[in-house]
Parts: structure tokens; C-alpha cells; sequence
């Protein structure tokens, strides 16, 4: 499957691939068999589409992005209504998991980036304990300079990584890996957000009743009730959407 065969949504101004996980698996896949550096994932939530509205920049780098998947029942639902066929939300951590479990039959190498001093180290114990075979190949916390910055390319560059997962946080991960790439000789790089902390066990995912009735955003609210402000832009997109949707009918 060719990434240039994929129809997208244009949700606010963002591009969005009109796939499901298996669609999103192969375009990954045919990313790194091609072995052409610079290919950026972005798994987009509402906030951070919403967000970009403001973000002339922000919104440039997610059009520019090789592959841009629904993460987020928000972004599923944006496309929908405004009459995109969106198949299914393809989360980052979700993407993750496949990738390391294609990933550990395929030999190919992974290099951690981000999270806190430590927890990094314990999420890359517990993947290559999960999916054997799986190589990850280099480690970084997220906590670096500007100076250190040289260091840590040189570092994945001299491991030949298939992928680099980013754990910087949206969208300043999104940001990092748009200035980096072409410097980085990593055909695919994928910003995942907190998932290292989920992986590490620092953090709880949403139980599977929450995610099968696409809740998670509502138990990360109930557990981490300082995420408050930020939920604020969800009303705000849903309202934008809809402004989008009758603006392009009448």
C-alpha cells in the first residue's frame, strides 16, 4: 500500500490519513523496507488539531507528515461529520504495540527517546520482555538541553534505528522531530506522547471498557483531574467542526 493512494480528511486545516491499524501497519512497514530517512508519523488528537489553529507552524508540520492517523475518538468523529469515511482511531500507543509486535519477527530496531530519567530504561525492559526478539537499540530520557542535542542524533544515527518513538509530550515531540529529520538517518520517527510512562507502568491506560466505548479521555480526566484545561478545547472543536461543516454547505 502506497501512502500516496490514501485519501485524507481535512479537519480545521489538518490533513488526516483515512486508515485503520492494518492500513497504517503497511504504509509503516513499506516506510522502513523503503529505507528513506525523514518519514514522520504524527497520531493527532483533537486538542492538538485545535491547537494548530493557532499554530500556522504546527499545523504546517502535521501537513507535511508522512502518515497522520485519527488518535482520539475527537478526530474520529471530526472526520465523520464532515462526511470523510474515517475507518477507526489508530492511537499512538496502539500503534506502538503493533509495530513492536511486527517489529520482533522482523528483526528491526527500536530507539527510545523521552520520558522522565529512568523510565525509558524500564519501558524498553518491559517491550523487549513482551515481544521478544525485539531490538531496541538505544535509550535517552527526555530531559536534555539544547546542548545535548548533537550528542543524542549522533547517538541514534550510530545505532541505525528502523524507528525512533518520541515521548516528549504533543506537540513539542511533533515540533523536535519536524526540525530534526533531516538530520536523523531513522526512516521512521513517531512522537507516542506518555506512552512510555504507560509502558513503564508509571501510569495506568484507561481499563478496556473505557477505550471500547472511547472513554480513555474521560478516565485520564477522572485520574488526572489537572488535565482540565486542557479537555476545554474539546467543546471548542466540537464547535469549530461543526462551524466548518455548515460554512462548506451553504
Amino acid at each position: 500500500m502506497m501512502i500516496k493512494d490514501i485519501a485524507t480528511a481535512s479537519i480545521l486545516g489538518c490533513k488526516v490519513h483515512l486508515v485503520n491499524m492494518a492500513e497504517a501497519m503497511q504504509i509503516v512497514e513499506q516506510m522502513i523496507e523503503d529505507d528513506q530517512n525523514g518519514n514522520q508519523v504524527v497520531t493527532l488528537n483533537a486538542e492538538i488539531i485545535y491547537q494548530s489553529k493557532k499554530e500556522t507552524k504546527l499545523q504546517n508540520i502535521i501537513n507535511q507528515a508522512s502518515l497522520v492517523t485519527a488518535d482520539g475518538i475527537g478526530t474520529v468523529w471530526g472526520a465523520r461529520i464532515l462526511g470523510y469515511p474515517q475507518k477507526e482511531r489508530v492511537s499512538g500507543i496502539d500503534l506502538l504495540y503493533e509495530l513492536c509486535t511486527t517489529g520482533a519477527t522482523r528483526g528491526w530496531k527500536i530507539y527510545l527517546l523521552g520520558a522522565a530519567p529512568g523510565v525509558a530504561e524500564k519501558a524498553g525492559q518491559e517491550l523487549k520482555q513482551s515481544y521478544p526478539g525485539l531490538k531496541v537499540c538505544g535509550i535517552w530520557h527526555g530531559y536534555f538541553s539544547l546542548q545535548d542535542e548533537n550528542e543524542i542524533i549522533a547517538d541514534i544515527n550510530s545505532k541505525s534505528p528502523d524507528i525512533l518513538f518520541v515521548a516528549l509530550g504533543a506537540p513539542k515531540q511533533e515540533y523536535w522531530i519536524n526540525q530534526k529529520r533531516d538530520t536523523l538517518k531513522v526512516p521512521v520517527c513517531m512522537g507516542v506522547g506518555g506512552s512510555f510512562d504507560v509502558i513503564a507502568g508509571i501510569k495506568k491506560r484507561a481499563p478496556k471498557v473505557f477505550i471500547a466505548l472511547n472513554l480513555e479521555w474521560l478516565y485520564r480526566l477522572l485520574t488526572e483531574p489537572s488535565r482540565w484545561k486542557r479537555q476545554l478545547a474539546l467543546p471548542a472543536f466540537v464547535l469549530a467542526v461543526l462551524k466548518q461543516k455548515y460554512s462548506r454547505t451553504n
